[in-house]
């Protein structure tokens, strides 16, 4: 197997498995437990595990005051992020939530360009109108009955903190490890959980107490946490960042299938036409970044004249 061929598969297999996010966690919701205590056995065992790879690999686990701080700052970010979209589960279906997420690189872009000036090119505007048209439709369902409001906040808010969470690992100017970075943000994030269920007091930390919660807390770390990293990683220095990033669309189309089949969610027409918009306008953020905006444009109209007239 050469490098681009297991670097494909391990993209596929990252983005997949991050997909999974939805499985564990509602099974989780249903065996009783709240938001807060499935994200603090999430990133608990992930810690773990990730503590087990940096001993077998001898990684040092010592950082720098500078580092501390930066990490700090993404743990917050992440853990937030990682709140929201869990909670906003309650509100809306996991596979609408998964793809309302995914509009995080059209975020990121529009973050560039404002703070750091960036160009925002033709694509980039194009691709924005087109996810927010299918926001739109998802917002509003085929009988006319709208999302909840508080469900589309939650996700907005959390694709907004892990945007502002990817351009911060952007320009920070540490160096670790994917690993070690990943080890500490989860364990700021595991001890952020913690004090906002002690604070908050509406949702504090349940014990895990039937072998079902153990079992969908631990594949909630393996599975959609440490698997989707390491296999990420790989996958990023075999092919290269646009080619994972572009595998990463079968993220919510995971979530939307296993919403679908395991958890009987609601799928319709309109709500398809709503998810392959966001796909389609993410995609084009990302295969901009490396393909010029004229063959972008060319790639699209070949695609349309290639629908027979009678299907248009």
């Amino acid at each position: 197997m050469n490098a681009k061929v297991k670097g494909t598969i391990l993209g596929i297999v990252s983005a997949v498995s991050y997909g999974t996010n939805p499985l564990g966690a509602l099974y989780l919701y249903r065996e009783g437990l709240n938001s807060s205590s499935v994200l603090f056995y999430r990133f608990l065992f992930a810690i773990v595990i990730l503590a087990g790879i940096m001993l077998v690999q001898r990684q040092s686990f010592v950082l720098s005051r500078r580092e501390l701080k930066t990490l700090f700052t993404l743990g917050i970010l992440f853990a937030v992020s990682s709140l929201t979209f869990y909670t906003s589960f309650h509100y809306m279906d996991a596979g609408i939530a998964a793809t309302i997420l995914f509009v995080y690189p059209i975020l990121v872009a529009v973050i560039m360009a404002i703070f750091f000036k960036e160009h925002i090119s033709g694509v980039t505007l194009f691709s924005i109108l087109l996810a927010l048209s299918g926001i739109a439709l998802l917002y509003r369902g085929e009988g006319g009955a709208a999302l909840s409001t508080a469900g589309v906040l939650l996700v907005l808010a959390s694709s907004l903190t892990y945007a502002l969470y990817m351009v911060a690992i952007n320009q920070s100017s540490i160096a670790l490890s994917p690993i070690k970075l990943t080890f500490y943000v989860l364990l700021i994030c595991m001890a952020f959980i913690a004090l906002q269920a002690h604070i908050g007091g509406s949702a504090p930390l349940q014990p895990l107490t039937t072998p079902c919660m153990w079992f969908f807390s631990v594949m909630l770390a393996l599975v959609p946490t440490v698997i989707s990293l390491v296999t990420m990683t790989v996958a990023v220095h075999a092919i290269g960042s646009t080619p994972t990033a572009i595998m990463g669309a079968l993220e919510p189309l995971t979530a939307v299938i296993v919403g679908v089949t395991v958890f009987g969610e609601a799928f319709t027409m309109r709500l398809g036409i709503g998810i392959f918009m966001i796909l389609v306008a993410v995609l084009l953020i990302i295969a901009s970044k490396s393909i010029p905006l004229h063959k972008v444009m060319t790639m699209i109209g070949h695609a349309f004249r290639a629908v027979p007239l009678h299907r248009r």
